[in-house]
């Protein structure tokens, strides 16, 4: 249970840092799905970013108001249609950066209570959930 309310709590603090951005951790995980495969459906950013395709499309639209994506042609049938803007890689790389910091913040806080940070013992928690990073 330790590890759900931190887990809880780290996304609370991730999304602290994300906001001056103008981000969201929900933007920033669909930016970043974008990014990666431009060619994606709203149905297939949804079930990645497991929201409804509903809440996809509100997300996508916010993304477009900040300038981060845009339609890469008609967007008609099954296909998203869009882009991941300069500013949008701005902001993906930007997010990626207070990702680093708070790993760094998290790394200190928990060296400073005498036992280092087992990174191997952490991503072997998450790849037994099925979430390892990167994948």
């Amino acid at each position: 249970m330790a590890l759900v309310v931190a887990g809880r709590a780290v996304e609370d603090l991730l999304g602290s840092r994300l906001a001056p951005l103008g981000l969201s951790l929900r933007l920033f995980g669909v930016l970043g799905h974008l990014a990666r495969d431009e060619g994606l459906s709203y149905t297939d950013l949804a079930r990645r970013a497991r929201v409804t395709p509903q809440s996809v499309h509100a997300t996508v639209g916010r993304l477009v108001e900040l300038g981060a994506v845009e339609p890469a042609g008609p967007g008609r049938g099954r296909r998203a249609g869009l882009r991941v803007t300069g500013e949008g890689r701005r902001l993906l790389a930007a997010g990626h950066d207070a990702v680093a910091a708070l790993d760094a913040d998290l790394g200190a806080a928990l060296g400073s209570h005498g036992a280092p940070l087992d990174r191997s013992a952490l991503l072997a928690v998450l790849a037994l959930a099925g979430r390892v990073p990167g994948a």
